[in-house]
């Protein structure tokens, strides 16, 4: 199955405030919270190419939140992957809570 595959395919810069939606990104950053707070793995997500801030105004980052996690298997900085779950906002970024993902690989040349 390739990337475009996928039926119902969301932009993150067009992701609804809530609802359930499915979309592709390459993870930008992760968070590991210390052993003395409440386990919780979160990574940023972004479908642009370039991970630098837009400057077309238009938000490209979304927010995965494993709650009762310290690691999510293959989830690290740079890694493609297509999330599925609902959406709400959060601190104004649209986050999802422990969603479905799929790690999506890379052909070898």
């Amino acid at each position: 199955m390739q990337q475009g595959d996928w039926p119902g395919l969301t932009a993150i810069s067009e992701l609804p405030a809530r609802g359930r939606a499915v979309c592709t990104g390459i993870i930008d950053a992760v968070t590991i919270l210390p052993a003395s707070m409440v386990p919780a793995y979160t990574a940023i997500v972004t479908d642009r190419e370039t991970r630098r801030s837009s400057a077309d105004g238009i938000n490209h980052r979304l927010r995965l939140v494993w709650t009762g996690r310290r690691r999510v298997p293959g989830i690290v900085a740079g890694t493609r992957l297509r999330v599925e779950g609902m959406v709400s906002l959060r601190d104004g970024l649209p986050t999802m809570y422990n969603p479905r993902y799929e790690i999506i690989g890379t052909q070898e040349t």
